[in-house]
């Protein structure tokens, strides 16, 4: 895996870096030690886990980095021999993986890391080099208004957003710079054979409008009308269901693809005692609380309230997500999905 991943990681576009958004999310407090960690979570919950990280932890401040998987992992990527973050929240296991191959990460197991569930936990090493902390699935906002007013079927399956009526209202996000598009694009190669999933996707491409750098933005434009269908995430089409949104969201029939996010303490840190115990507040029962009300799964059992318009069978039909073999051949596929089709991606945005 080693050689692969070196080289798919290094193809990651390294120009992405420069529209991170950095999120400072501190307190009033004076801190005695400060941390930089980078992140991927939607911005509605990093702020909910910045407060109760910040009332756990008053003497740590963290300087929050937080944007999309791609542009993450790129950055990352290129500050390996001169590390700016202390650690990494809520990043794809998929990229985890290729980063621990390169020997990027602190070996350490978090307090509490039995009580989580094995799957969640880094298999190949003892200590742990990174420890997941919970999932998130795909599924497909629907805009109801917007298919009466062009007469369009409401889907059940991935295959029909293949039907040539579609053609123009349909749109995903990249899965280069996307990790909820990397796990739709893997999961469908996993769903079916690659010779399917290819030619599954080349039908789709003639029905998507735009691909997207956002994993919840065809949600979002789902929702305002802009797109019929926005291939996206479950907990992001229940909230704006729930706020008014005239959206129904699918899981569809043939399974969904699930991504598991990891923490973990980069090498080079010159804070690890603060690194260690945001890792191990990371995994607390109470930090599983937020995550539970976000996402798909967690890896911890914890109660959690129930959120109107999730639905139900997003647990039951997530595939057996295999993250080594995505992880190993994510370069492979973001690469034959760039020359078939990112010329109808949207312009990525330019700093300043």
């Amino acid at each position: 895996m080693s050689k692969r991943l070196h080289h798919a990681f290094r193809r990651v576009s390294v120009g992405a870096v420069s529209v991170a958004a950095a999120l400072a999310l501190t307190s009033t407090v004076e801190a005695a030690s400060e941390l930089t960690v980078y992140s991927t979570t939607d911005a509605d919950n990093l702020k909910v886990i910045a407060k109760a990280f910040q009332k756990s932890n008053p003497d740590i401040k963290i300087n929050w980095v937080r944007d999309s998987t791609g542009i993450i992992a790129a950055r990352v990527l290129a500050e390996k021999n001169n590390p700016k973050a202390d650690a990494i929240f809520a990043l794809a296991a998929t990229s985890m993986l290729g980063f621990d191959d390169l020997g990027m990460f602190v070996p350490y197991s978090p307090k509490g890391v039995s009580k989580l569930d094995k799957r969640y936990q880094d298999g190949n090493n003892d200590p742990d080099h990174w420890v997941g902390i919970y999932g998130w699935a795909g599924a497909v906002c629907f805009n109801t208004i917007e298919a009466k007013k062009n007469n369009l079927p409401k889907p059940t399956k991935w295959s029909d957003l293949t039907n040539p009526v579609y053609k123009g209202h349909v749109t995903m996000p990249n899965p280069a710079s996307s990790g909820t598009g990397f796990l739709d694009v893997s999961s469908w190669i996993q769903i079916w054979d690659e010779a399917k999933a290819w030619a599954f996707m080349d039908k789709l491409h003639q029905n998507v409008a735009s691909y997207t750098h956002s994993g919840s933005k065809p949600c979002k434009m789902a929702a305002a009308g802009e797109t019929t269908v926005g291939i996206s995430w479950p907990f992001r089409g229940a909230k704006l269901k729930s706020k008014g949104a005239p959206i129904d969201i699918i899981v569809p029939e043939e399974g969904i693809g699930w991504e598991m996010q990891a923490v973990a303490i980069l090498k080079g840190t010159k804070n690890l005692e603060a690194a260690k115990k945001f890792v191990d507040w990371a995994v607390t029962e109470s930090a599983m609380e937020i995550y539970a009300n976000r996402y798909s799964v967690v890896a911890m059992p914890v109660k959690t309230k129930k959120w109107d318009h999730f639905p139900p069978e997003v647990q039951t039909r997530m595939i057996n997500n295999d993250f080594t073999w995505a992880a190993n051949n994510r370069s492979r596929i973001i690469k034959e999905w760039r020359k078939r089709y990112d010329v109808k991606s949207e312009p990525k945005k330019k700093k300043g």
